[in-house]
């Protein structure tokens, strides 16, 4: 008996400890879990801090004042706005007006004060309006337009072929004193366009300034399809290849044209820049390329002297003579194509001084999806030279005649001046 009661005891004893065990093993997993929930805790409170605060950081790339004592907006200004928007909802007799147009207006006039025509705030409907613009075709007039910098108003800088503004008998040169009443003087040329542009079978009506006359020339807006690049092969196997502006779709109709002047035996080219606009960069930057030899097409400085080169692999480089018409509407691109092709000496330069537009504009996004163009920094040509209110001044000065060109014979005296010294220059 007492064998098989100690045996019961050392079962009991057995059994006790098993329980002991099972408890500190229900217990230590516990205080595991714990510890694990705890950790987990942490680290998913230090990763949403984290985030957070790299999402403030983010958000602090657009947060470009303080709105502190010390900075340009103070709870003072914020008040005083929101007192001239309610005075204006208030007491303003002339038309209702939303708080969507006092603050466009508000940032409209905050780019104005630059007191820069190349500067601009678009609404998001105008910025994707923008953008569109560089396909080639709009509704309009068919004219471009510049700003003239001697009475600091819009004029007309080229007519496009088969245009409304073509039958209207506009001319290069011709001051647009008012758009619609609306006066141009000091107006931005994006706004001048805007006016000029619209629905198709509208009218417009341009009052213009010419030779000391004024005219009113009422225009009705159609669609406008510009091809920006215009090619023939002339006598002598001369190549012709007019840039009418650079767009998105310039590089690729330029490549077009002068595979065809080459299929065609091109021994000699006269590129006419004459009343181009300008553009995009990257367009005359690709075209020049098919151009220049290897090296520098043209380089940009901002503000803080950080430089962007641009370069030519010189891949395609033209082994032929060319010659560079220009007048006093090149700009902007077209002068940094002309600039180049001249410190290369790669070609002459055939005309009168360029318009001088030597500063570049970027359209930066805001997160609304609106966006402003400002002007960010100045360009060089690959010999140093800014040109910004100098221009280009060509090898080879020519007047352009007017009274021949818009008379019965449509006689073109640059042109007839870039043969001739194009048939020399194929000669040597």
């Amino acid at each position: 008996m007492e064998g098989i009661e100690e045996q019961d005891n050392i079962q009991v004893r057995k059994e006790s400890t098993k329980k002991n065990g099972f408890l500190w093993g229900l217990l230590t997993g516990v205080l595991l879990m714990a510890v694990f929930c705890c950790v987990t805790l942490l680290i998913f409170t230090f990763r949403a801090k984290e985030s957070a605060e790299s999402k403030q950081k983010e958000n602090q790339q657009y947060t470009l004042v303080r709105l502190d004592n010390n900075g340009p907006i103070t709870p003072a200004v914020l008040e005083k706005m929101q007192n001239v928007m309610e005075l204006i909802h208030r007491r303003f007799y002339l038309d209702e007006v939303t708080d969507e147009q006092l603050l466009d207006g508000m940032y409209k006039g905050m780019v104005a004060a630059l007191e820069d025509p190349f500067s601009e705030y678009y609404t998001v409907e105008e910025l994707q309006k923008l953008l569109s613009d560089t396909s080639g075709v709009y509704y309009g007039i068919g004219a471009y337009v510049s700003i003239d910098q001697t009475y600091n108003m819009t004029k007309v800088s080229g007519v496009i072929a088969g245009s409304p503004a073509e039958e209207a008998k506009l001319r290069a040169n011709d001051i647009i004193y008012e758009i619609d009443g609306v006066s141009t003087y000091e107006m931005s040329l994006d706004e001048a366009v805007k006016l000029i542009k619209g629905d198709e079978g509208t009218e417009t009506v341009l009052t213009i300034i010419r030779d000391g006359e004024t005219l009113k020339v009422p225009i009705v807006r159609r669609k406008v399809e510009s091809p920006t690049v215009n090619s023939e092969m002339l006598p002598q196997n001369m190549g012709y290849l007019q840039i009418v502006q650079f767009d998105d779709v310039t590089p690729g109709q330029f490549k077009l044209a002068l595979d065809g002047l080459k299929e065609q035996g091109m021994k000699g080219l006269i590129l006419d820049l004459r009343a181009n606009p300008g553009g995009t960069l990257d367009g005359v930057v690709d075209i020049a390329g098919q151009i220049l030899p290897e090296g520098l097409i043209v380089y940009t400085e901002d503000k803080e002297g950080k430089r962007n080169e641009y370069y030519s692999d010189g891949k395609g480089e033209l082994q032929i003579p060319i010659v560079v018409l220009v007048d006093m509407n090149t700009a902007s691109a077209a002068e940094i194509l002309s600039g180049a092709i001249q410190d290369y000496e790669k070609g002459t330069i055939i005309g009168t001084t360029t318009y001088g537009k030597g500063i570049v504009q970027s359209v930066i996004s805001l997160p609304d999806d609106s966006a402003v163009k400002i002007t960010v920094s100045a360009y060089y040509t690959p010999k140093g030279r800014n040109i910004h209110k100098l221009g280009i001044e060509p090898d080879i000065v020519c007047e352009f005649d007017a009274d021949a060109y818009y008379g019965e014979e449509a006689f073109d005296n640059q042109l007839e001046k870039a043969k001739e010294v194009l048939t020399e220059k194929m000669k040597e």
